[in-house]
């Protein structure tokens, strides 16, 4: 999709810094952070929201999940918390579908 701001990134045509990317998913910091660690995990591909993922999608969805377990472990939250997060049916600012990963989340330091 041409006006998406998240496949703008995904093609370079608009500057964003990575934590992390491959052919099929791109990582970066959300620009409104919740959490001291708040990361974007995005599939290149346009999907708009998790519901629309379908069997051609499985390669794209696995390795969100391995990217997700890979910044887990990058940033040692296995120990200091973490949570996990999928908006969608309109809950979503950009409509592309991503994993929110917030970091260092405990018990008492609620969101």
């Amino acid at each position: 999709m041409s006006d998406c701001l998240f496949c703008q990134f995904a093609r370079k045509e608009k500057p964003k810094e990575f934590v992390d990317e491959n052919n099929l998913v791109m990582v970066f910091a959300d620009i409104h952070p919740v959490a001291p660690i708040h990361l974007l995990i995005v599939p290149k591909k346009h999907i708009t929201e998790f519901i629309k993922l379908d069997e051609q999608d499985k390669i794209i969805w696995e390795e969100l999940i391995n990217m997700v377990k890979k910044m887990i472990k990058k940033y040692q939250l296995e120990s200091r918390g973490y949570r996990i997060v999928c908006n969608g049916g309109g809950a979503q600012l950009v409509d592309h579908f991503h994993i929110h990963l917030m970091g260092e989340i405990t018990a008492e330091k609620k969101l």
